[in-house]
């Protein structure tokens, strides 16, 4: 899992120059169909009973952290296509993607009754 480059520069600001930026109260992952980059321009997943997930995040140590509980996804109501990336985001709508990662193997959601889920732990955030 990587940052995006908004927050690389926030983290560098903090560290290098002292400028200070609001650490957010929450994190939500959501889904996406393609890569966000590191620029968060990809697309996520939208309609068909679809919602970011609040999660929660180990303290780090030796330089990574990862989610405590399993993050699982509403239950779809229609498509939502193929699951190939995540994202963690500040908000549980709009807000800003903070890190994004692959998701292997993909997880396709191709109609009602499905979920996408991530087993505590699996979600891996390191500074390296």
């Amino acid at each position: 899992m990587s940052m995006t480059n908004d927050f690389e520069n926030n983290v560098l600001n903090l560290l290098l120059r002292g400028e200070t930026f609001t650490v957010p109260s929450a994190w939500y992952v959501g889904l996406f169909t393609t890569d966000p980059g590191e620029a968060g321009t990809g697309t996520e997943v939208s309609g068909g009973g679809y919602a970011r997930v609040q999660a929660t995040f180990t303290k780090a140590t030796t330089g990574s952290s990862s989610n405590t509980a399993d993050v699982v996804s509403p239950v779809s109501t229609a498509a939502w296509g193929t699951v190939t990336h995540f994202g963690i985001f500040d908000a549980v709508t709009s807000g800003r993607l903070l890190f994004k990662g692959t998701v292997t193997p993909n997880v396709p959601i191709t109609g009602a009754g499905q979920q996408a889920r991530f087993p505590a732990g699996s979600l891996v955030i390191s500074l390296d």
